[in-house]
Parts: C-alpha cells; sequence; structure tokens
C-alpha cells in the first residue's frame, strides 16, 4: 500500500503555474499540466452565476499523503473557484507508486 495520493486540480487556462507555485510552496516536487475543454453548460453559468471558461488545464500532483490537506488548503485559496481560476481540486489515493524518490 502507497502514502501517496494524487490531487487533481482543474483550472481555466492560464492558471497552471499558480497552482504548481502554491503546491510546490507546500511541499509538492512538481506536476503534470493536461491541456482539457471543459463541457458546462450555459444553463450552469446561471446556476451557479459564473462564467464558465471551457479551455481548461487539469494539473495533477503525487504527495505523500500527509501533506495532502494543507495543498487542498492552499489550491482553494490560490485557485478555487472565487479567484479568476475558478479551480476546483480533488484527491484520489494511490495505491502503488515506482519511479519516484521518497528522500526529500
Amino acid at each position: 500500500m502507497s502514502n501517496f495520493e494524487v490531487i487533481l486540480c482543474i483550472i481555466n487556462a492560464g492558471f497552471s503555474e499558480d497552482a504548481m507555485d502554491t503546491a510546490r510552496m507546500l511541499g509538492a516536487r512538481g506536476g503534470t499540466v493536461i491541456n482539457a475543454r471543459g463541457t458546462a453548460s450555459k444553463e450552469a453559468e446561471k446556476i451557479f452565476n459564473i462564467t464558465i471558461q471551457p479551455e481548461k488545464e487539469i494539473v495533477m500532483i503525487l504527495v505523500p499523503s500527509d501533506i495532502k490537506d494543507a495543498i487542498l488548503k492552499g489550491l482553494y485559496d490560490s485557485v478555487g473557484v472565487n479567484t479568476p481560476a475558478q479551480g476546483i481540486a480533488f484527491t484520489l489515493p494511490v495505491d502503488d507508486v515506482v519511479g519516484i524518490s521518497t528522500a526529500k
């Protein structure tokens, strides 16, 4: 069993460096940015009273479980839904990891 989790942060295009700067400041060592396109409807914009930008970036960050909560809070503050990045972040458990050094 692994003591890692993956954080997925979905943000408007152009904000991936902000997300990674926050994650690194809180202990993450790196991440991967994936270009994506959102599929929310105009109805969702009305319901949530926000403008939805279709071009997205997904920042995928593998982190030790013990720093996950701090990074999630940092991402919420720096690129969360109440910022121009309009980001959401969530974690998924990781069963096994290879190819990564646990030394800091």
